[in-house]
């Protein structure tokens, strides 16, 4: 699949879409797998901040909050 990512302005401090059209997803609502990456590297991008918000903007949309446990473990919230 394809994840598309950009800085968010508040409350959200990233937004992201996903889409895999080669296996039958045109673009899924809320992909907690790809929060998984995109919070760390958001993360990084932010000054090392370990907890996010990101927000999906599918058709249904869905907020998703990332908490960076540890440099392989994240803890995901939302839907």
């Amino acid at each position: 699949g394809t994840t598309i990512t950009a800085r968010a302005s508040s409350p959200n401090d990233y937004v992201a879409r996903f889409f895999a059209p080669q296996l039958g997803i045109p673009e899924d609502p809320v992909t907690g797998s790809a929060h998984c990456a995109l919070g760390p590297y958001w993360g990084s991008q932010l000054g090392n901040k370990r907890n996010l918000t990101g927000f999906q903007a599918s058709k249904r949309g869905g907020t998703v909050r990332v908490n960076i446990l540890n440099e392989d473990r994240v803890e995901l919230k939302g839907g």
